[in-house]
């Protein structure tokens, strides 16, 4: 028997190999150089352009690679950019916030390397076990950096809590994609599910909706739908303050990708079977994550809910399953990554050592003991809550307008009245900063460059990708050619 290996071009991989490999040599170069701490993040970040730099290089190729495993697409570089976006936002939050709590350690910013190759595997996946071996290389190391502060029980508890979502996650995923495997007749690529799942007998078949059943449970635990997201707020609440911010941006980015794209490109004859199951869980993710979000006063469970909340406003956009629902989904998540990690920027700022201030009611005042940091937590929070100019505004814009394209009517009001609902929480810390006296004296806050240069980016580019949505917007039309029928 003749071995024949597949021809392959690792460039169609560069990023992710250099993701991999900054990894291994930040581990490699804190074990036999003893560089200094100060190092490790101007590492990653370099590590992090020299990944966007491929990516720039393989813009505009189409096709697979390692024998059919993996898609070369503009639609999953687009998600390359988002996820080194968010990767090195992350980076510039975390190493003054790890000096304070003595844990700026090397193997931190090698595991959020890590995370993000894993990440990128995901959006690239053109098979499932890909897209499974992507999950799995992205939890792990996100499992470990919740527990990173293991010095702290709220931390060993969020790492804990996500290992069992996480373990849930992946169990259903696998279980939907052997009954998809039995339903196609012993295939997971992709493409050939996409042929064979298109006969009459196929579409009305038990496994096949089973799979589809099983798989959406899958990738809401990664999304953090309801009701799927029962302990994501003690998770959000728990990690790290920085890694917070990482997972409700970049693991959310991931798991979107991956959803996005195995319903529209493998079971899009199936949408009216899937149509219903998603246009209820997206309700009920934005009613629930606004609602609940209204009784917290701790600032990140307030965001953890919000993320909650903005899952289910992305869920719209894949109920639509129109071009305009997937160009929604790359725009939301790009707008979602920059208010976001920008927040949590200025949580860390006024948490100080050890997130000693985290309650709403600790930033009464701020407006006049730090106005700087005020504005750009107002500029936060109205992206947020979908005011204009905001980048958050638009994206509200063009998900609720591609429900409306694609004629869920109801499904669009209720988006907006959330986004109503929305706006009281988001606009009660603008309230206490500016229209409150202060009850703390939070003193002088240490502006490092890496928190200060984040914060003051994301906030600038909030509102410029709101104001100018249109450089963008052609970008994500141009990667969502892929699907066919859209």
């Amino acid at each position: 028997m003749t071995l024949t290996i597949p021809s392959f071009s690792l460039a169609n991989i560069g990023p992710w190999l250099t993701l991999t490999g900054g990894a291994v040599f930040i581990l490699l170069a804190d074990a036999l150089f003893k560089l200094r701490k100060t190092h490790y993040p101007y590492l990653s970040l370099a590590f992090l352009a020299l990944a966007a730099y491929q990516t720039v290089g393989l813009w505009g190729a189409r096709g697979t690679d390692f024998a059919r495993m993996v898609y070369v697409d503009n639609f999953a570089f687009l998600f390359y950019f988002i996820l080194i976006l968010g990767a090195a936002l992350t980076v510039l939050l975390s190493r003054p916030y790890l000096e304070d709590w003595g844990r700026d350690l090397s193997e931190y910013y090698a595991l959020v390397l890590f995370a993000t190759a894993g990440m990128m595997m995901m959006a690239a996946s053109a098979h499932m076990i890909m897209l499974f071996l992507g999950l799995e290389v992205m939890s792990v190391a996100v499992y470990v950096l919740a527990g990173f502060f293991r010095e702290d029980v709220r931390s060993n508890e969020a790492a804990l809590k996500y290992l069992v979502l996480g373990a849930f996650a992946s169990a259903f995923l696998l279980f939907g994609m052997a009954f998809l495997y039995g339903a196609a007749g012993g295939t997971l690529y992709f493409d050939e599910l996409a042929r064979r799942l298109t006969d009459a007998a196929t579409l009305t078949k038990p496994l096949t909706l089973m799979a589809i059943a099983l798989l959406v449970v899958g990738f809401g635990f990664k999304v953090a739908s309801v009701p799927f997201h029962m302990w994501i707020p003690d998770v959000y609440e728990g990690a790290p303050t920085s890694i917070t911010a990482f997972m409700a941006v970049a693991v959310k980015a991931a798991a979107f990708a991956a959803f996005a794209r195995v319903f529209f490109l493998v079971f899009p004859a199936f949408h009216p079977n899937w149509h219903m199951l998603l246009w209820v869980l997206a309700v009920a993710t934005m009613t629930l994550g606004n609602v609940v979000a209204i009784a917290q006063t701790n600032i990140k469970r307030m965001l953890a809910y919000s993320s909650i909340a903005h899952a289910g406003y992305i869920m719209v956009a894949l109920v639509a399953a129109n071009q305009l629902g997937a160009v929604s989904i790359l725009y939301y998540l790009l707008a979602y990554t920059l208010m976001n990690i920008g927040a949590f920027g200025v949580v860390i700022l006024v948490a100080r050592k050890k997130d000693s201030y985290l309650n709403i009611y600790d930033y009464s005042g701020l407006a006049y003991q730090h106005p700087g940091l005020a504005a750009g937590m107002s500029v936060f929070m109205f992206a947020l809550a979908g005011i204009p100019p905001t980048a958050g505004f638009v994206g509200k814009f063009y998900i609720f307008s591609a429900a409306v394209q694609a004629g869920y009517i109801w499904l669009a009001i209720l988006g907006v009245l959330n986004s109503l609902v929305s706006v009281y929480y988001y606009l009660r810390i603008t309230v206490l900063m500016y229209m409150r006296p202060a009850e703390a004296d939070l003193g002088p806050v240490t502006f490092t460059p890496g928190v200060t240069t984040a914060v003051t980016l994301t906030a600038i580019a909030t509102i410029l990708v709101g104001i100018f949505p249109g450089w963008f917007y052609n970008l994500a039309v141009n990667s969502v050619k892929i699907f066919p029928g859209l």
